[in-house]
Formats: structure tokens, C-alpha cells, sequence
């Protein structure tokens, strides 16, 4: 009984040592060199860089459509044409105006009418010209009367006439101060007239020029919502149009990811109505703000890319992928593989056991990451090439923990 005792002691410290008691079953994988690329993913809408958007300037009705949405145009092809001829018919209303105010004007500063003038002017002559016959005459009879050569009743009478010729002499006086007068605010009047009447042509020549709707630069002829016959009003949108060569796309971007974006990194752009279809690009204006968009928070940053055969449209919504950092030959882990405390990185590594062949355990230990991708870190250090790596499974992992590897990826 004391032998079986013994031996039964033995072999169970020999089971023991030889490392046979139930280990973990975990799955480990050894860390890899590959390209790693860190991305930011996001929605966005495609806009023109230089739009050029024409409005209506005035409130008529579309009388006729040239242009076909969609085409190129060319600087000066006329694209739509808006009713003006009302604007035309007082444009012609207009030039008479003018006329006749300039014909007013030169006839006031040459003194009035020349009827009018002439008339004035011939009554005031003549009734001067009887005053002064009157006035001689009573100078004479005056003499005669004294030498007893007229009688009073001829000198009385003279001096009738002489006091009707002074009088009338001081009203055709007036009259002709006062038609004077009228004829400096004739010509006034006729001065501000010809100045209204060119302001007005000015506004009516620009307003009829209006109608005709033409392309302000070479491009894409984008939108053109407007169709015969339709009504506009001051402010309405006629057309929308621009290069599409060059594109730019406003990229809304969560406000965690923010801090990862910079100045020219690039930009790979997918529409989902071509999806075999991919546009490259580069990020341009780093938002200096975040807005509320929906029930997201982001930052709006926009993005130059290269539209060279204008299949990306104006408005449209597409998907944005920015590649933040790119490394190239660097030695990874998985992203499941990497534990987090306290703002600190940990993997498990597999090491082999001095108690016995085969016997493993698990050492944890902290790493440095530096790129993320969406699968796996960049391993800066901590970790060496050849070190297996414990994935996570079953089990929790626990320092020291004994092993076993029933499968490596």
C-alpha cells in the first residue's frame, strides 16, 4: 500500500510538470506587414465652382425656349426669350418725349416761340413807338399852345393820348417781363423734362435688352427650369449653368472625425447611379465650424475633383472617403486583438512554457499603435515581427493564463 501511495504521488507530480492539465483553446495569429490606409467615410453633394445662375429682372411671361438642358453652350448663344413688348412700346413713347422736350428746350432758350416772341416783342415796339410819336407831339402843341398857335382843347386831348400810350407801354412792359420769366421756367422745365426722358430710355433700353437671355460663359447648361408660356416674376430662376469640368464636393463629416483632416490629402468620390464609376480628388477648405445637419453634428469641408467627362451633376448626393494617412510595409495587428484601458493599448502574446513541451501562456503587454483602418493597427512599437498574437474568443484572456493554440490566421 505504501508503494501504490508513492507511485500514485509520482505520477501525479510527473502530470503536473509534463503539462497536461486542461489549458484555454485560443485562436492566435502572427502580426503582419501590409500597406495600411486610415479613411474617412462620409455623404456629400456635388456643387459648380463658378455657377452662374440668371434670374428674371423683370415680370412678363417666357416667350420662347432656345436652349436644351443639359448641353454645352457657348459664351453669347441665346438661350430663352421673355415678352418685352410692352417695355418696347414705351421705349418708343419715350424717344417722343424726348424729341419734343429738346424741341421745347431749344425753343426756350432762344427766347420762346418764335410766334409768341415776335408778338410780344412787336406789340411792346409799336406802343413805345406811339408813346414817343405822342410825347413829341406834346412837346410840340405845349410850344404852339404858349405862342397861342394850338388850343387847350388840342393839348388837353394829346395829353389823353399820351397818358393811354404810357399806360399800355407799362403793361405790354409786364407782359413781356412775364413771358420772360416763363420762358427761363420753360426752359427749365423743358431741360428736366429731356433728362427724365433720357433716364427713362436708359431703363427702357436695358429692360427691353432683358428679353433676350444669353449664356454669360462657355459650360454645361445645368438647369433651365422655365418652359414656353410660363409666367416669371422679378427674382425668379431662368437658367443655371457652368463649367463642370471642375467640380467641388461638400463633404459632411462627423465632428469626432474632424480632427483627422488637413489640406490637400486625397479624395476618392462614388455615385450610386454609376457605382462602376470612381472620381479622385483632393480636400481643399477644412470646415472651421460645425453645424447642425439633421441629427448630425458636422463640419462641412470641401473638396476639388476632377470631372473631365461631366458625369458628376450638379446637387447630386455622393459618397466621400477621404484617405487620411497611408502606410506602406508596416507591421499590423487586428483591431479585435487590441484591448483598451485607461486610454492605453494591451495584446495578449502567446509564449511558450519552460514547465513542459507545448505547455503556452499568455503575457499581457502594451503596445503603440499609429494608423487605424477599419480592420487592424499599425504596431509602433511593443510587439515585435514573429510574436504570436491571442485573438479574443470563448474565453476571457488573463495574464499568465495557460493555452493552448488550436488555430492561427
Amino acid at each position: 500500500m505504501l508503494f501504490l501511495v508513492l507511485a500514485a504521488a509520482a505520477a501525479y507530480g510527473l502530470y503536473r510538470l509534463s503539462g497536461r492539465q486542461p489549458a484555454a483553446k485560443i485562436a492566435a495569429v502572427m502580426p503582419q506587414r501590409e500597406n495600411l490606409v486610415a479613411s474617412i467615410s462620409s455623404n456629400g453633394k456635388v456643387e459648380p465652382i463658378a455657377p452662374s445662375v440668371i434670374r428674371a429682372e423683370l415680370a412678363t411671361f417666357v416667350a420662347k425656349v432656345s436652349a436644351v438642358e443639359g448641353r454645352a453652350v457657348k459664351k453669347g448663344q441665346l438661350l430663352l426669350e421673355l415678352d418685352v413688348k410692352d417695355a418696347v412700346a414705351q421705349l418708343a413713347q419715350a424717344h417722343a418725349n424726348r424729341l419734343r422736350a429738346e424741341d421745347d428746350l431749344r425753343a426756350a432758350r432762344a427766347g420762346g416761340r418764335a410766334g409768341d416772341a415776335a408778338r410780344v416783342n412787336g406789340d411792346l415796339a409799336n406802343a413805345i413807338a406811339d408813346r414817343d410819336r405822342l410825347q413829341k407831339n406834346h412837346d410840340a402843341l405845349a410850344r404852339l399852345f404858349q405862342e397861342q398857335a394850338a388850343t387847350r382843347a388840342e393839348l388837353a386831348q394829346n395829353e389823353l393820348d399820351l397818358a393811354k400810350a404810357q399806360d399800355l407801354v407799362r403793361r405790354l412792359t409786364a407782359a413781356k417781363q412775364e413771358f420772360d420769366q416763363q420762358v427761363r421756367l420753360d426752359a427749365e422745365r423743358a431741360a428736366l423734362q429731356v433728362d427724365q426722358s433720357k433716364a427713362e430710355i436708359e431703363v427702357l433700353e436695358k429692360k427691353t435688352g432683358m428679353g433676350r437671355i444669353t449664356a454669360p460663359i462657355d459650360g454645361t447648361l445645368y438647369s433651365l427650369p422655365v418652359r414656353t408660356g410660363d409666367p416669371v416674376k422679378v427674382g425668379d430662376l431662368l437658367a443655371e449653368m457652368a463649367d463642370l469640368r471642375k467640380v467641388r464636393v461638400r463633404a459632411f463629416i462627423d465632428e469626432p472625425e474632424l480632427g483627422g483632416l488637413e489640406p490637400e490629402q486625397p479624395v476618392v468620390i462614388t455615385w450610386d447611379a454609376l457605382p462602376n464609376r470612381a472620381w479622385q480628388g483632393r480636400t481643399e477648405v477644412i470646415p472651421k465650424q460645425v453645424v447642425p445637419r439633421n441629427s448630425r453634428s458636422v463640419g462641412e469641408l470641401l473638396c476639388s475633383v476632377n470631372n473631365d467627362k461631366l458625369e458628376l451633376l450638379p446637387n447630386i448626393n455622393v459618397s466621400v472617403r477621404i484617405i487620411a494617412k497611408q502606410r506602406f510595409n508596416v507591421l499590423t495587428v487586428p483591431r479585435g486583438a487590441v484591448d483598451v484601458e485607461g486610454g492605453r493599448r494591451y495584446v495578449y502574446v502567446v509564449k511558450d512554457s519552460s514547465l513542459g513541451v507545448g505547455k503556452k501562456y499568455l503575457e499581457k503587454r502594451e503596445i503603440q499603435v499609429d494608423v487605424a483602418s477599419a480592420t487592424s493597427y499599425e504596431v509602433a512599437g511593443g510587439l515585435q515581427e514573429g510574436e504570436m498574437v491571442a485573438l479574443p474568443g470563448d474565453v476571457d484572456l488573463k495574464d499568465g493564463m495557460a493555452v493552448r493554440v488550436v488555430s492561427t490566421r
